[in-house]
C-alpha cells in the first residue's frame, strides 16, 4: 500500500502542494503543506480572474513542491501515490494541476488519484482531529461553495443535504466589503471591522430561513442585496456609514443562518458530529456562535486551524490517503479536469 502521498490543488487562487504519511493503522499525518496564493493579483479587480489564476499556477507549481519536499524533508522518489484537485474549479487552473500531476506520475511510475475538492475539505480535519466518526456532518463554507453534506465515508459516500441557490456565503462577503470599501477578499476585513462593531445595530434579514423554505438550502443574495440597499439610503441621507456596525449586523445573519441550518441538518438526522470547513470557516463569529449552539445541542463541533480551511494541498493528499486506505481504484492518465465536479463522486 502507497505511504507517502503527495497532493496538488489548484482549483482555484491557491497552488498547494501538500505531503502526508499513511499509517497501518489508517491514521495520516502531515509531514509539508506548501501554499502560493495569487490572491494579491487578483485584489485590483475585486474578484478572482481565471486567466491570471492559471498563470499563476504555472509559475507556482514547481516552486511550491520543491518547497514542500524541502520542508519534509522528502525527495521526489520517496512518494509512493499522487492525489490532485481534478474538480470542482476553475477549467483552466485546474489543468495546471492535473496536468502537473500526470506528469509526476508518468516521470515517477507511480499511481494517480483525482479527487474531489470538496471531499479534500472534509478530510483535512482528519489531519487535526484523527478519524472522523461514520456518519459526521459536515458544512462547507467557502467563496464559493455553501453546502450541507451527511458523510457516511469521506473516500466514497458524501450526500448533499443542502447547498446555497444564490451567492455562496463568501461570495456575499466579498460584495459586501466592497460596498463598505474594504480590501479584497472581503472575509478578515469584514471579520475585523466586526469585532468593534454591534450585531445587533442593524436587523438584516436571514434568507431562507421561513418555514415554507428548504430545511438545508441557503441563500445569501438578499442579504447582500439588503445591506447595500441600507448603505445607498443612508448616502442619500448624507449620514456617514458606520462600517464596523454594518459589519458585525451582516457577519451576524451569515453566522445565524449557517449555524441554525447546521445544527437542525444535525438533529433531524442524529448525527452527533459537525465539521466545518472552507475559507469562511475561520470566520470568528461563525466559529463562536457553532461553538455555542453545539455544546447546547449536545453535538460535537471540528474546525480545522485557519491554515487547513483554506484551498491547500494538504487536504488534497489527507484525501488522497484516505481514498488510497479504501482500496479504490487509481485514475488513468487520460482524467481531464472537470470545473463541475459533484461532491458526491469523491474520486475519478
Amino acid at each position: 500500500m502507497p505511504r507517502i502521498i503527495m497532493g496538488i490543488e489548484s482549483s482555484c487562487d491557491e497552488t498547494g502542494v501538500g505531503l502526508v504519511r499513511l499509517h497501518d493503522d489508517g491514521a495520516v499525518e502531515l509531514l509539508a503543506d506548501e501554499v502560493a496564493s495569487s490572491v494579491a493579483l487578483h485584489a485590483r479587480f475585486g474578484g478572482v480572474v481565471p486567466e491570471v489564476a492559471s498563470r499563476a499556477h504555472l509559475e507556482a507549481m514547481v516552486p511550491t513542491a520543491e518547497r514542500a519536499f524541502a520542508k519534509a524533508g522528502l525527495r521526489l522518489s520517496d512518494v509512493d501515490a499522487i492525489a490532485v484537485t481534478a474538480g470542482p474549479g476553475l477549467a483552466g487552473a485546474l489543468l495546471v494541476g492535473v496536468s502537473a500531476a500526470k506528469a509526476y506520475s508518468a516521470a515517477l511510475g507511480i499511481p494517480l488519484y483525482g479527487v474531489n475538492h470538496l471531499a479534500g475539505h472534509i478530510a483535512v480535519d482528519t489531519l487535526q482531529h484523527g478519524p472522523l466518526p461514520s456518519p459526521c456532518l459536515a458544512m462547507l463554507v467557502s467563496g464559493g461553495h455553501t453546502q450541507l453534506l451527511r458523510v457516511d465515508d469521506v473516500a466514497s459516500s458524501i450526500t448533499e443535504l443542502g447547498s446555497t441557490v444564490d451567492d455562496a456565503a463568501g461570495e456575499a462577503y466579498d460584495k459586501v466589503a466592497r460596498l463598505l470599501e474594504l480590501p479584497y477578499p472581503g472575509g478578515p476585513p469584514i471579520d475585523k471591522a466586526a469585532a468593534n462593531g454591534d450585531p445587533k445595530a442593524i436587523a438584516f434579514p436571514r434568507g431562507m430561513t421561513g418555514p415554507r423554505d428548504a430545511r438545508y438550502d441557503f441563500s445569501f443574495s438578499g442579504l447582500k442585496t439588503a445591506v447595500a440597499r441600507w448603505v445607498e439610503a443612508a448616502e442619500r441621507r448624507g449620514e456617514k456609514i458606520p462600517v464596523e456596525d454594518v459589519a458585525a449586523s451582516f457577519q451576524e445573519a451569515v453566522a445565524d443562518v449557517l449555524t441554525m441550518k447546521a445544527v437542525r441538518a444535525a438533529k433531524d438526522f442524529g448525527i452527533g458530529t459537525l465539521v466545518i470547513s472552507g475559507g469562511v470557516a475561520a470566520n470568528s463569529r461563525l466559529s463562536a456562535l457553532a461553538g455555542e449552539r453545539c455544546a447546547a445541542a449536545g453535538i460535537e463541533l471540528r474546525v480545522p486551524r485557519p491554515g487547513l480551511c483554506t484551498d491547500n494541498g494538504a487536504m488534497i493528499a489527507a484525501l488522497g490517503a484516505h481514498v488510497v486506505a479504501a482500496g479504490r481504484p487509481p485514475s488513468s492518465l487520460e482524467i481531464s479536469a472537470n470545473p463541475s465536479l459533484p461532491v458526491t463522486v469523491v474520486s475519478v
